[in-house]
């Protein structure tokens, strides 16, 4: 394998260095070609199009994460294959790292996901189904429905039926008798929840139960019931009950592990919407810890939900922790540089040119197109008329509308959008890349940059239109 590794001036010994160690490494032959422009940031497909020699036979081109324009316009000129490497010349070698390894198996867990729908009773069939395929999509395995005690749901049986019908798992949360023998019968598969309240009649149903303490801090009475449905040879999984923070939420988490070195072999359930409900955070840390809580204590199931806005996609959260952390125990390594999905509010790492190459890049520019940065507490924005920096996005738009020549109105819309990202990843501490997206985890909506727009509109060349 020959990689030519396309830079500018001023990263040229850094380049060469980077590389120099990453192949000494991995094997491949490689060269450096230095274009005639000092900033890989000022370069486009189209001038290094003009301007690009290539000296021999490589089997590929990587050329600067800075480069803008669609590179199958190189790729068509040249025919060889040409890469988009990162932005910063120092992630060369995590960059060609991950290209020869292959990713991380997150495919394996065994933690079961229950999805509450709550207050299904309340809930149109067709509003019921979305919802449920909703979360099936998700990552949920079983889809619980959630009754509202002190009423009787008479078409719970039709519900499950539906369910079933749609390919979904189901089961039915409620200790209401005609509820739940209405589910069952229709094909529901557990029951939450049973104690020492309904267990007689409960125990004549052929269906597993989720057994619960007469009262949180009675566990003793959580095992007189598991006792009753076991004698009755009854599937069970035991719920200590997951208590909410303020209401004895680490005693409740001790009478877990107790419940484990009771009986190594009994399956658990945990109840986590306790804790991601109650707690007014962002849901997606709440859920790794409690993913590995459970995995480390062999508890094989959760039942959770998403109701109150900062828990909206708890169900999606916990299928990636599930994932993350069974990879991270079974591989005896730390949930670190594995997968970033649920990097949410923050980014897994940020790079920075600094001040020397945007003092540089601003001296080199000779067009009137707006380049923006994000680093070191500050907004960069510049072009041929000036270099403008700050953190108030209003100041700088003022700043440089009166030093240029004008911004028509698509443009100062654009610019505007740009801004506003920059203004949130300042505020965040996120990366900002202009014309991307940022980054939410797996929450990131795909963003065209304003050069995929307009190639919408106008075709490669030597391509078909």
């Amino acid at each position: 394998m020959r990689i030519l590794f396309v830079t500018g001036r001023l990263a040229e010994g850094l380049t060469r260095q980077v590389i120099a160690e990453v192949s000494a490494k991995s094997g491949f032959a490689w060269e450096v070609q230095v274009v005639g422009i000092s900033v890989a940031a000022l370069l486009h497909v189209d001038w290094l199009k003009r301007k690009l020699t290539i000296p021999g036979k490589f089997d590929r081109v990587i050329v600067p994460g800075w480069c803008q324009g669609d590179l199958r316009v190189l790729e068509t000129a040249f025919g060889i294959p040409f890469t988009r490497g990162p932005k910063d010349v120092r992630d060369l070698g995590t960059f060609l790292g991950n290209e020869q390894q292959p990713p991380p198996d997150l495919s394996r867990y065994d933690i079961e996901i229950l999805a509450e729908i709550n207050h299904a009773p309340q809930l149109s069939e067709q509003v019921l189904v979305r919802q449920a395929l909703d979360y099936r999509a998700a990552g949920a395995d079983v889809i619980d429905l959630g009754c509202v005690p002190g009423g009787v749901w008479k078409d719970a049986g039709q519900a499950v039926r539906r369910l079933r019908e749609a390919g979904l798992r189901v089961s039915i949360d409620s200790f209401e008798r005609d509820e739940v023998e209405l589910a069952v019968a229709a094909g529901a598969e557990l029951v939450l929840s049973c104690n020492r309240s309904n267990v007689e009649w409960a125990a004549a149903l052929d269906v597993e139960f989720v057994v619960i303490p007469d009262d949180p801090s009675q566990l003793e009475t959580m095992w007189e019931t598991a006792s009753v449905l076991r004698e009755r040879g009854r599937p069970f999984r035991l719920d200590p009950i997951l208590e909410p923070i303020g209401f004895g939420f680490a005693a409740s988490l001790a009478r877990y592990q107790a419940t484990r070195k009771r009986d190594v072999s009994l399956p658990i359930m945990m109840g986590i919407g306790n804790v991601t409900e109650l707690s007014e955070v962002d849901s997606a840390g709440i859920n790794f810890l409690l993913a590995a809580i459970c995995q480390e204590q062999q508890i094989h199931s959760v039942l959770t939900t998403q109701v109150i806005n900062w828990c909206r996609s708890s169900v999606a959260e916990f299928d990636k922790a599930r994932r993350l952390v069974k990879y991270a125990i079974d591989n005896q390594t730390p949930p670190k540089r594995v997968n970033s999905e649920l990097v949410l509010l923050r980014d897994a790492k940020v790079s920075t040119l600094g001040d020397e190459t945007l003092r540089e890049l601003s001296g080199q520019l000779k067009d009137p197109n707006y380049r923006i940065f994000v680093e070191r507490g500050e907004i960069h924005v510049m072009n041929r008329d000036g270099y403008w920096r700050g953190r108030d996005a209003y100041e700088l738009f003022d700043q440089f509308s009166i030093a240029g020549s004008g911004v028509d109105p698509s443009h100062a819309f654009y610019l505007g959008y740009e801004l506003s990202k920059a203004v949130t990843a300042l505020t965040l501490g996120k990366q900002y890349r202009q014309d991307e997206a940022l980054q939410w985890g797996f929450l990131t909506m795909p963003e065209p940059s304003a050069h995929e727009r307009r190639h919408r509109q106008r075709p490669v060349p030597g391509e078909p239109t």
